[in-house]
């Protein structure tokens, strides 16, 4: 792993880490993950193996990074503010899924890296994953469908809490 892969997945779960804290829902704060997954994907993807079985981890993994991201935007707290303001609060559940999808894609490097290559190599080989680099853009597919599953399910929540008349001012 370098420093680089460190500082994105260390960016990416700062970014719930300061949503805890209620906030006003901008489009900035929506986009802002989608502009570092971009980053990661400009760096790590360059092609999509297709021999044996590649694909099918591919999927799997970004049906499991999609299914985690659409767990954590659901489980964001979200209401309208007295100015009618759509505010935002990933709660403890939010936060729990999104540093499960992050922080399992780190351990997995951390592990590789310290001593499980070789059991991922036999399982590549039993299971036909031809390369390494199936791996890394199974993990990239995984990251780039929790942060747009996650991004598409608040940019939804705020919109249907846009149309909705602003609460009274008390």
């Amino acid at each position: 792993m370098t420093f680089t892969d460190y500082l994105m997945d260390s960016a990416l779960v700062l970014l719930v880490l300061l949503q805890i804290k209620e906030r006003k829902l901008t489009t900035k704060a929506i986009v802002r993950p989608l502009i570092i997954v971009g980053i990661a994907v400009a760096n790590y993807l360059h092609g999509i193996p297709t021999a044996g079985n590649d694909l099918v981890l591919v999927a799997v993994l970004a049906l499991l990074g999609l299914l985690i991201g659409v767990a954590s935007g659901q489980s964001i707290l979200m209401r309208r503010g007295p100015e009618g303001d759509v505010l935002a609060r990933a709660g403890w559940a939010s936060a729990f899924f999104w540093v499960l999808g992050m922080g399992s894609r780190f351990a997995f490097l951390i592990w590789i890296n310290n001593g499980g290559a070789a059991t991922i190599g036999h399982f590549s080989a039993t299971h036909s994953i031809t390369s390494g680099e199936a791996w890394t853009v199974a993990l990239l597919a995984m990251v780039v469908f929790e942060v747009c599953g996650r991004t598409l399910v608040q940019a939804v929540r705020r919109e249907q809490l846009v149309g909705r008349i602003a609460p009274e001012l008390v």
